[in-house]
């Protein structure tokens, strides 16, 4: 009985340790010859905060980054729209958190080597496809070391090899590329102080010109510094197209910063930001279309090979790691099966769904296009502007959408319960 994974990123590792929790045998396959800290800045949500504690990572994320206490949204002139406290601080009983990507998967895999020892990650294999077979599934695999190409079997098959998945792609041969809608994503970090609460993430500017900004560490108590990550958005044509989603590549700040150069607020300095960057990283915003079924035989996909969605609501990671609890929760109650890999896309299939197509037009920044509509970002009031009740209604259907609505979150049991295992 063995759970062959393919990929080893915030997905991947978030199963193999719920695998190993809940007993369940399982390997996990990723592309890149060397596990290292990539990419920059993410939050987490407090739906996966319940789960990475329930993991036994509570002492460990203060370590690698900061609970967040504000949200806020701001017009591009710096004028406050709308801000709630999150985490605790708004009632639920985990924490957000914002994090380094990197720092975080980092976490996840020592972690789970202690555990379940270092044979359980098989670095440098690609994983290119898979067969049903009598007995289970079967992983194709291809050394990005040298070439050589190998198959694995097993009794399933768990495709979390991220948003240009092998996996998926034989199972939708005609998809094609993910999909760019305009977008481009400029991010990197800097060390600067943090603003307003200290732990505040914002969104300033509306929908075709933005920035986000959080601090991803506390304060140093010498300085006064922190970690600030920041992402910088432009809209262009659709029609131009662009270079695929990619994490890693590099940029070159003219080709944003021109448009950014007066974004300066008594609270919160761009240009600063963007100057203090080791690197500046460009990642074109690209999604993929919701798929009618995840599931072909022992074979499913989770992650972004399920359903990857525009980085809008700080979901990507949080999803993930939610699929990886509901995906252990069904082998518990089916075995390690093809009913269980049915019963947990019945479960999640519908709410990413939901949560994909919210994003490419309703996700919390929407408002943000609602105030530039109506008054340029320029108001003495926001109430003149746009009433509370608006505001507020918008930020509590989204939090139900994205599924961490307080009371339903606080008031759910555990996805697995304390001590179960196969």
């Amino acid at each position: 009985m063995t759970i062959l994974i393919a990929g080893g990123g915030i997905a991947g590792l978030a199963l193999g340790l719920t695998c190993h929790q809940i007993g369940a045998p399982f390997r996990i396959y990723e592309t890149a010859p060397e596990i290292k800290p990539l990419g920059v800045g993410i939050n987490l949500q407090p739906n996966a905060i319940r789960e990475l504690y329930e993991l036994g990572f509570e002492d460990s994320l203060p370590k690698i980054g900061v609970q967040t206490r504000e949200f806020g949204l701001f017009s591009k002139k710096g004028l406050e729209i709308w801000t709630e406290p999150r985490g605790k601080w708004a009632g639920y009983n985990w924490p957000q958190y914002s994090v380094h990507r990197g720092e975080l998967q980092m976490m996840l895999y020592r972690e789970l080597v202690r555990r379940a020892g270092p044979d359980c990650v098989v670095a440098g294999q690609r994983a290119t496809g898979f067969s049903n077979t009598d007995k289970g599934a079967a992983l194709h695999l291809k050394s990005t070391v040298d070439g050589s190409e190998m198959t694995v079997e097993g009794d399933l098959v768990i495709g979390a090899d991220g948003i240009h998945s092998a996996i998926r792609a034989q199972m939708n041969p005609d998809e094609g590329a993910p999909k760019w809608g305009g977008p481009v994503l400029w991010r990197g970090t800097a060390r600067a102080k943090p603003f307003r609460t200290g732990a505040t993430m914002v969104m300033i500017g509306h929908a075709t010109q933005r920035i986000v900004a959080y601090p991803i560490s506390e304060a140093d108590p010498e300085t006064g510094l922190a970690t600030i990550n920041w992402i910088t958005e432009l809209s262009f044509d659709a029609s131009q197209g662009w270079n695929r989603g990619d994490w890693n590549r590099l940029a070159n700040i003219d080709d944003f910063m021109p448009r950014f150069t007066d974004w300066r607020y008594d609270w919160l300095d761009l240009p600063a930001l963007v100057a203090g960057a080791d690197a500046v990283y460009e990642y074109p915003m690209v999604d993929r279309d919701p798929l009618d079924h995840w599931t072909e035989g022992n074979v499913t996909l989770m992650g972004d090979a399920a359903h990857a969605t525009y980085p809008v609501g700080s979901n990507g990671a949080s999803q993930a790691i939610v699929d990886a609890r509901r995906l252990g929760a069904a082998m518990l109650e089916h075995g390690v099966t093809h009913a269980a890999l049915k019963a947990y896309e019945e479960d999640m299939l519908p709410l990413t769904t939901k949560l994909v197509l919210t994003n490419r037009g309703s996700g919390p920044d929407a408002v943000l296009q609602v105030v530039e509509d109506r008054c340029g970002g320029e108001f003495k009031n926001i109430n003149d502007v746009i009433s509370k009740e608006e505001l507020a209604d918008h930020a509590a259907k989204y939090k139900a959408v994205a599924g961490f609505a307080i009371q339903a979150l606080n008031s759910q049991p555990s996805i697995i319960p304390e001590g179960a295992h196969l």
